[in-house]
């Protein structure tokens, strides 16, 4: 059955009601309208939901956090157990990484972490957009992806609606410290973000980037010794 949803003055009619791939800036002015969905669903389908009247929501959030929590304090007494752990809590993994505690998300099954990836301390990812992080991935600590928007005009924000962009982070890619990345952005395989850097639009292959808001610097690879 189609869903529709307002972006600006018009109505949009989509067939599938599923709004993934679109940007911020083309979503920004979009008002939510509820519909036959739970919320959780409509979170699945990368739609519009409700966080005040999203109790699975809530209750998936719970589970995911008091499990992180014991993963991350039982880190440093078996680093290899709790990697196990965190494997086991997120779908969207394989096992073939390496992290440093504490890390924090808050929905398990939005996770998705590729093979020989590290991330270092005081890894977050918030909000429920998908996260996808590629392999041979390096991210450094204190590192910050914020998925969420929430409606521009402040009467429809108060209704406690929200919506979840996707990041990813492909193959190769280096993350410094302290790096934020905003929602719906992609860091291209093999690109460089440098520490301290805000990055509010995509990241082309291969690129290093950096300043806030980060732009292209140059390019990663082989350089020549002086």
């Amino acid at each position: 059955m189609a869903r529709r949803y307002w972006q600006g003055p018009t109505t949009v009619t989509t067939a599938s009601g599923m709004l993934g791939g679109m940007t911020w800036s083309e979503r920004k002015h979009e008002r939510p309208l509820p519909d036959d969905r739970s919320d959780l669903q409509r979170m699945r389908d990368d739609d519009w939901f409700n966080v005040l009247t999203g109790v699975e929501l809530l209750e998936l959030q719970d589970e995911t956090i008091g499990q992180l929590r014991a993963i991350n304090d039982g880190y440093w007494d078996d680093p290899a157990a709790a990697v196990r752990a965190l494997a086991d809590l997120i779908p969207g993994c394989a096992g073939d990484f390496f992290f440093r505690p504490p890390l924090q998300f808050e929905y398990r099954e939005r996770i998705h972490i590729g093979v020989r990836t590290f991330i270092n301390a005081d890894f977050e990812a918030i909000g429920s957009g998908e996260v996808w992080i590629g392999d041979d991935v390096l991210i450094g600590p204190h590192a910050r992806l914020y998925t969420p928007n929430h409606p521009l005009d402040s009467t429809v924000r108060a209704e406690g609606w929200e919506v979840g962009l996707p990041i990813r982070i492909e193959d190769r890619a280096w993350l410094g410290g302290s790096v934020v990345l905003c929602p719906g952005v992609t860091v291209g395989a093999g690109a460089v973000v440098a520490a301290g850097a805000v990055v509010t639009k995509d990241v082309p292959a291969g690129a290093i980037v950096g300043g806030n808001p980060a732009r292209v610097v140059g390019r990663a690879g082989l350089q020549p010794l002086a």
